[in-house]
């Protein structure tokens, strides 16, 4: 049997919208993780990923590696020390 769920009516607080704001560079950079991956994908059909798409890549994940890393320092000011 299934179970309705709920709506949702509640809008997200003041704490919820700082946090996401607060971690939003790490969400634009797996964004950006996520689209070098699709372009990899893609390159399949052009005979495969070429260097600038290697490339692309890695700087996408070391951009993730730098967010994660300041929003933890942000987070937590001892690990920053």
């Amino acid at each position: 049997m299934r179970k309705r769920l709920a709506p949702i009516t509640a809008e997200p607080t003041a704490a919820d919208l700082a946090a996401i704001d607060a971690e939003w560079p790490l969400i634009a950079a797996e964004l950006d993780v996520l689209d070098a991956e699709i372009m990899m994908l893609y390159a399949e059909d052009r005979g495969g990923p070429t260097v600038l798409d290697w490339r692309r890549l890695r700087r996408a994940e070391a951009g993730v590696t730098r967010a994660a890393a300041e929003l933890a320092a942000r987070t937590n000011p001892r690990r920053a020390a």
